[in-house]
């Protein structure tokens, strides 16, 4: 297995905000809201308080939330000023920004508009993050009883070889800057037996660590 190399944890220059804003992961984005809805299938479109997205990135993921759960409020948090730029701009642009109230800031400090959520969803943050339990810390603080966690990112590949794989089979079409930052995210990745025992670390090892394709891992459960 081939060790882990971090990556900068904020993605704050505008021409890889503005690739990441406008590429295509819609395969993804999709699977993140399907696999949510499998997983937490008591939570019909009907529902209506607020969800908090961790690492909301230019808000392509918490979009695709508000249109399938089209009564609910989202708080989006992200530390890049030039990801919530965009974030802002394609927000209005479908009508989303009474619903979706960004946030600039950074984990575990985070000073956020209310304590607690009954949804706490993020998708590929953790593997950005140099202390992965900043995540799983903001998680413990900020979870009502019984709120429903969902976390999507990238597991780490067994080597090189497999890295330039996934990079060409999945970014063959976007700017080099992206398929870069692809690979980059791949070796930053954790395994899922690392993210095993964060959780266990942590106390939080009632959540499940689930690999649902080539290069993406679920973290769910109820509080």
């Amino acid at each position: 297995m081939m060790d882990r190399i971090p990556e900068s944890e904020l993605m704050n220059e505008e021409e890889q905000a503005k690739a990441y804003a406008f590429a295509d992961f819609s395969q993804a984005h999709n699977l993140f809201v399907e696999k949510f809805q499998e997983k937490f299938p008591s939570l019909n479109s009907s529902f209506n308080d607020v969800i908090l997205d961790i690492g909301c990135g230019p808000c392509d993921v918490t979009r695709r939330f508000a249109k399938a759960y089209p009564d609910a409020g989202f708080h989006a948090l992200d530390g890049a000023a030039a990801m919530l730029k965009h974030a802002e701009e394609l927000n209005e642009k479908e009508g989303l920004t009474n619903r979706i109230k960004l946030i600039e800031d950074c984990i575990p400090e985070v000073i956020l508009p209310q304590p607690f959520y009954h949804v706490i969803i993020s998708n590929s943050l953790l593997h950005h993050l140099h202390n992965p339990f900043a995540l799983w810390q903001t998680i413990q603080q900020h979870a009502k009883p019984y709120a429903h966690v969902f976390v999507m990112d990238l597991i780490r590949p067994i080597d090189e070889h497999t890295v330039k794989f996934l990079s060409d089979e999945n970014i063959n079409n976007e700017p080099d800057i992206l398929k870069q930052d692809f690979e980059n995210s791949l070796r930053a990745a954790f395994t899922l037996n690392e993210v095993r025992q964060q959780l266990d670390e942590t106390g939080l090892n009632k959540l499940a660590v689930e690999e649902v394709d080539d290069f993406h891992m679920i973290i769910y459960g109820t509080m």
